[in-house]
């Protein structure tokens, strides 16, 4: 019980001193105008950093992540061939099918696909 405790009481220290020894290491300079700066990637600090978020991307990317939801839902199909009635499995991938390629034909239909008007 003696060394357990004596050894929590080591692992703690070694790590307060690590942590105290990087803190005083990292420390930035004065002199290190750049990075102290809020923008580092070459951007103008004095400008808007609001910018206007494009809804197009913002529709496209939900579209890819529906889309890449229900392929991972299509690829146990696969697996589970051998472990069904195939007429049950058959129904379940095409039901699965078609209602994605109605949901796709709902983008297509509304515009949402299309990046140049």
């Amino acid at each position: 019980m003696l060394l357990a405790s004596i050894l929590t009481m080591m692992i703690l220290v070694i790590a307060a001193v690590v942590m105290i020894l990087s803190s005083i290491l990292a420390k930035k300079t004065i002199t290190d105008r750049e990075k102290n700066s809020p923008f580092e990637c070459g951007f103008d600090p004095k400008g808007s950093a609001r910018l206007p978020f494009s809804l197009r991307f913002f529709l496209i990317a939900v579209i890819f992540l529906i889309f890449d939801v229900e392929i991972t839902l299509l690829l146990p199909l696969a697996s589970i061939i051998n472990m069904t009635n195939i007429s049950t499995w058959m129904f379940t991938g095409i039901f699965f099918l078609v209602i994605l390629l109605a949901g796709l034909y709902h983008e297509w239909d509304q515009g949402a696909l299309e990046w140049a008007d």
